[in-house]
Parts: C-alpha cells; sequence; structure tokens
C-alpha cells in the first residue's frame, strides 16, 4: 500500500519512524514530501540554539533507514488530487497514494504591524521570527551587531527567545499586549512575580501595551512604537506572535479547515483516506500547541494503520506540562492553570506569592488528586508537584503542604531515582519510564546522547535531561553490587 506523508518535521518524521517499527508485516511503501532542505531537527530547542546552550547540529533527529522508505528532502508539496490520489509536488512529480497523511506543521504569525511588509513578503533588515533553523541562524549572526532588541509576545517561545537574545549581550524589551505573561498558563499574580524577576536577567517587561509600528529607514529596523506613544530603539525584533496551521493545501484540496484542519479523534479528516496530525491538525478536543500532543497522534495513528497497540501507557503520560527554558527564570505549569480556566466549584485552589523572593506557587486540587499547578522561582517544589501530578498520586489530607516541601512532615513526592517506580515517566515528552531508561543502561547506554538514541528520552523540550542524569548516576553507581551478585 502507497503511504505519502507531506512534512518532514518532528510530528512527520516521528509517525514514518513509528509506523515502520510496528509495520512488521511490510504494508506499507512510505514515501515522505519535505519542503526542508535538511534532516528534521527538533525545533523545540531553537530558542536554546540562540541563548548558545545548544548548537544546530545537536539537534538532528534521527531518520529511519529502511528498504520501504522514501525521504524526499527540500521537496513542496504543491497540490492534492483526492479524486486521482495524486500528491504533484513543486518540481511537478507526481506521487501516487493509497492513504495521505499531512503533518505541514506551522509557521509563524507575522502580526499586520506598520512598517513590517519590506515589500514582495520579506520582512525588513532586523526583523525575524524564530521558527527554523535558518531563523536561529539569522538571529544568531543578528546578534554580532546588535545590542538592543525587542521581542514582540511573551508566551513560552516569546520569553525563551528573550532570554537568549540577554544571553548573548542584547538589552531586551518584551511588549506584550495581554494584562499578563504567558497568559494561557500564568494569571495575574504569577505574571506580576515573573515580570519583578526578569530584570536582573536582563529583561525588561512592557505588559498590557502593544506594538503600533516598526521605525524603518533604509529597509533597516530602528525602533518600535508602543500603542501607549512610547518608543523603544532597536536594531532587533524577534516576532513571537504565536503560528498559524499550514492548512492550505488542505483548504486548496476541499478539506474542511478552520483553525487547522479538522480531524475526528482517529486524526481522520473528511476524507478517509487522508488523515493530519500536530499543528496543522485541529482535533475535537483541541490543539495545545505541544510536541508532545503531536507525538502522542503520531504514535496513535501509526498503531491504527498497521493495526498493532503499544504498551500501555506508563503512570504519567500527561502531555501538558510546561518548562520555560529560560537562564534565570524557573517557571513550570500543568493541567489547570492560567488566568482563562474555567470556574469549576470542585477545585481548590491554594497559592503562596512571595513577590520579593520571586516566588510564586499555586496548585489546584479535585478531591485527591491534583490537576494543576503554576511554580515560579520554586525548582525543587515544581519537581515534586510534576511527579505528583504526572503519577496522579494522593494529596497530603492538608494541600497545603504541597505548596512547599518545608512544610511538610515528609517529602509529599520523591522524585529521587530510588524512590521512582519503575513505570513512572521520566521523559513526559515521549513517555518514556525509570524502567525503560534501566533497560537502555542494561544494554550499554552510559551517557545521555546513548539514552536518547536508545529511548528518545530529552529529545523533547529537553526539560528531563537533569533527570536522566540523575538516574544514569544511580544506576552506574548501583552497577558493581548488581555485577557480583548471585
Amino acid at each position: 500500500m502507497r503511504l505519502v506523508v507531506i512534512g518532514n518535521g518532528m510530528v512527520g518524521s516521528r509517525f514514518v519512524e513509528d509506523l515502520l517499527a510496528r509495520d512488521l508485516a511490510g504494508k506499507y511503501d512510505v514515501t515522505v514530501i519535505g519542503a526542508e532542505g535538511c534532516e528534521p531537527y527538533n525545533r523545540v530547542l531553537l530558542s536554546e540554539v540562540v541563548a548558545g546552550r545548544h548548537d544546530l547540529t545537536s539537534l538532528t533527529l534521527p531518520t529511519p533507514q529502511h528498504p520501504r522508505l522514501t525521504v524526499l528532502r527540500g521537496t513542496a508539496a504543491a497540490a492534492i488530487d483526492r479524486e486521482d490520489r495524486v500528491v504533484t509536488t513543486t518540481d511537478g512529480s507526481r506521487h501516487r497514494y493509497d492513504q495521505l497523511v499531512l503533518a505541514t506543521g506551522a509557521e509563524a504569525r507575522i502580526p499586520p504591524l506598520a512598517g513590517l511588509d519590506a515589500g514582495d513578503g520579506r520582512l525588513p533588515v532586523g526583523v525575524h521570527a524564530l521558527r527554523s533553523i535558518d531563523d536561529a541562524r539569522e538571529i544568531i549572526a543578528a546578534t554580532l551587531n546588535s545590542r538592543r532588541a525587542v521581542v514582540l509576545g511573551a508566551g513560552v517561545l516569546g520569553i525563551e527567545a528573550a532570554s537568549g537574545l540577554a544571553q548573548r549581550g542584547c538589552a531586551v524589551t518584551i511588549v506584550h499586549p495581554a494584562d499578563a505573561l504567558m497568559e494561557r498558563q500564568l494569571d495575574g499574580s504569577a505574571s506580576s512575580v515573573l515580570a519583578s524577576a526578569m530584570p536582573e536577567v536582563g529583561i525588561h517587561p512592557r505588559i498590557g501595551v502593544g506594538a503600533q509600528a516598526a521605525i524603518v529607514a533604509d529597509g533597516r529596523l530602528s525602533g518600535i512604537r508602543l500603542t501607549d506613544g512610547d518608543v523603544v530603539e532597536s536594531d532587533l525584533l524577534v516576532v513571537a506572535t504565536g503560528t498559524i496551521a499550514n492548512a492550505a493545501l488542505a483548504a486548496s484540496a476541499g478539506l474542511p479547515c478552520e483553525r487547522g484542519i479538522l480531524v475526528d479523534d482517529a486524526a481522520a479528516t473528511a476524507d478517509q483516506r487522508i488523515f493530519a496530525i500536530g499543528d496543522c491538525a485541529q482535533p475535537p478536543s483541541g490543539a495545545m500547541g505541544l510536541v508532545a500532543q503531536g507525538w502522542d497522534q503520531a504514535r496513535e495513528l501509526a498503531e491504527r494503520l498497521t493495526g498493532t497497540s503499544s504498551r500501555s501507557r506508563p503512570t504519567g503520560g500527561s502531555s501538558d506540562v510546561v518548562r520555560v527554558k529560560a537562564h534565570g527564570l524557573d517557571v513550570v505549569t500543568m493541567g489547570v492553570c492560567g488566568g482563562l480556566r474555567p470556574d469549576d466549584p470542585s477545585h481548590r485552589t491554594l497559592s503562596l506569592s512571595d513577590p520579593a523572593a520571586g516566588r510564586h506557587v499555586e496548585v489546584v486540587v479535585s478531591g485527591e488528586r491534583l490537576v494543576g499547578a503554576t511554580c515560579i522561582g520554586a525548582g525543587q517544589v515544581a519537581a515534586d508537584l510534576v511527579a505528583a501530578y504526572t503519577r496522579r498520586t494522593p494529596v497530603p489530607r492538608d494541600p497545603a503542604h504541597l505548596l512547599l516541601t518545608a512544610l511538610a512532615p515528609v517529602p509529599v513526592v520523591s522524585a529521587s531515582p530510588e524512590s521512582l517506580p519503575d513505570d513512572a515517566t521520566v521523559c513526559r515528552c515521549n513517555g518514556v519510564t525509570k524502567a525503560e531508561i534501566g533497560q537502555a543502561h542494561a544494554c550499554g547506554s552510559r551517557s545521555v546522547a546513548e539514552v536518547a538514541a536508545a529511548t528518545r528520552a530529552t529529545t523533547g523540550c529537553g526539560g528531563c535531561k537533569a533527570e536522566v542524569c540523575d538516574l544514569l548516576d544511580w544506576l552506574g553507581s548501583r552497577a558493581p553490587a548488581t555485577a557480583t551478585s548471585p
């Protein structure tokens, strides 16, 4: 059966890897059409590249070598003929399919800001989005001659980008028209604590004010005029105002689209031969914009198409844990959080806010379970809460003990490697358990890179790297005793 996949990014490449690993009967011949000319890479860590904590080569994701796989890089799909079941590419080649998977992702949203259109769809010199490897390269090059930068948008990506620019020596102003930073994850109190910590790491926040125009002279950015009349001088602007699903190809083929390509719970579109996964798809439950959700969709579709099923999902497979990767800004959220959350009478909310110490902790409890949390400047508490949330462990009789570990007579949830059960999830993006890392270690994986190659752990947001290191140290310390035991 001919299976064509349009998109060779994080989700498309993961789907192909999952499908071929499960297609033991040799049912599918797979052709991947990818617009970018490079190997698939971890887009989540691009802000880490800007900050200088990763190099571009470390972002590359593995591509399986398989006799039934053809990967066309640097080739864009131009049209889908649903009646003839053919995908035509921009070079004129035609690829027949029996089933088609759309993993076309999303592109950066550029706001309709006066001065941003330099003509022919080009941005003025000094203005960049951060969505691709090329974007990261251009931003890094721009920082060599830039000392003042503005970031539009203070969602997760915007804050990470601002941190990266500050790490490279730029004085950064982050502009956000909403009343709270990261308003999808933070309410006003949490936002205030985060905002108060930003100047210490070289970021000046402007909250509740938007950008009115980009000031451009001779095709080059010189500043940003804000809606309150202020002008922020800047020779570098990074736009982080969200994404737009790449659904034009599907829409042109007559598939129903709204914010993305409409799919059912099985990732199927209105055409039962065509599926959509990742950022381009709009499932009934909504899209979170997190890579873990896309990878879950890829795995589930691979299972459906091959008629297989993976091991049961490990304890802690939650995919809505958000960690901000920003130097000096410790932000972790999960589940029910933010100022837009529903008013549920079954939810009990407790918080501790200490702006002077740069600390804010809030927990949301329903019955005996932790259903949400917000942690700023409370690293160990955040680790314990993530463990409690993802493992769905009962909360203490007095939920106040969740706010600070020091308040509890015993640790609420110990995240030490020794105490973790074997089915505890260490890498939440990929659903990798302690037992799987232990098995990789037993088979010779000793470094984080070797564990990543064997299990995929750390290849998502990278937030579990420290936990993997701790687990490897613990496994290494046990090895001599294990080797000499009868």
